[in-house]
């Protein structure tokens, strides 16, 4: 028999412990926060640029991405979120949204109220100081983008991008032995790395070439973990995950 799905609340709480250790009751505290559950389309947006969200999102199925358009519209995807992180936590803090949200893939997320957020915190500060090192992971997620984008060439930057997707999917118990699911685009990806859909392409064939990665649909497999790591030139620190979670 399968294992039945996870309750909202469990992607939550597993992403949260894999940076930062709960308690039994800490748990048991998450475990009974609100969430309402939606499904949605790809490319559909969760929250927009300029919103006043009174609620947290929650990625509990599927591929999200914060996002930023050019005055010439042109998108740049400054970060892909997957099940169990709250890509609209620091709203909680700052009201008005100065990013976009959507979805990649077809996607299933829960929302939380704000104001169920700010009363666990007030009674339990580990969970507040929980929550906050969830906004400093994200901030430190950004920082290695940039630089992923900013000084590494298309071959680097797209296995670095595998490293950290099937890093951050395996913390919270979403990969098999050496593959993962990646249900995005050869665009998005284009709009992830800051290169052209047919650089995309090509680079693809380049790593799936030298043995570093097998696709199949929207499923990828590491044959080499250890090549891939020095091809994408990937160090996990940034991803600051504690206990067994940690490389």
């Amino acid at each position: 028999m399968p294992e039945p799905p996870p309750t909202p609340n469990a992607r939550m709480i597993c992403k949260l412990d894999s940076i930062f250790p709960l308690s039994e009751e800490e748990r048991q505290v998450l475990e009974h926060l609100p969430v309402l559950v939606k499904r949605l389309k790809a490319d559909q947006e969760i929250v927009s640029l300029g919103e006043r969200p009174q609620q947290c999102c929650l990625v509990l199925e599927g591929l999200t991405c914060v996002y930023k358009l050019s005055y010439a519209g042109r998108r740049q995807i400054m970060a892909l979120h997957v099940p169990g992180d709250m890509p609209d936590l620091h709203s909680l803090h700052l009201a008005v949204m100065d990013i976009s949200i959507a979805s990649v893939s077809s996607c299933t997320v829960g929302f939380i109220q704000h104001e169920d957020l700010r009363r666990v915190c007030e009674r339990f500060p580990r969970l507040t100081a929980a929550f906050w090192r969830e906004t400093l992971v994200d901030a430190s997620i950004y920082r290695e983008w940039l630089l992923n984008v900013g000084q590494r060439d298309a071959y680097t930057r797209l296995a670095h991008l595998m490293c950290e997707l099937y890093t951050r999917l395996s913390a919270v118990g979403l990969t098999d032995e050496r593959t993962f699911e990646l249900p995005i685009t050869q665009d998005e990806l284009a709009d992830t790395l800051g290169i052209s859909a047919v650089h995309v392409s090509r680079t693809l064939q380049a790593l799936r070439g030298d043995g570093l990665i097998e696709t199949a649909r929207k499923r990828v497999t590491v044959p080499s973990w250890s090549k891939l790591q020095e091809a994408g030139e990937f160090d996990p620190l940034y991803l600051h995950l504690q206990g067994r979670h940690a490389a």
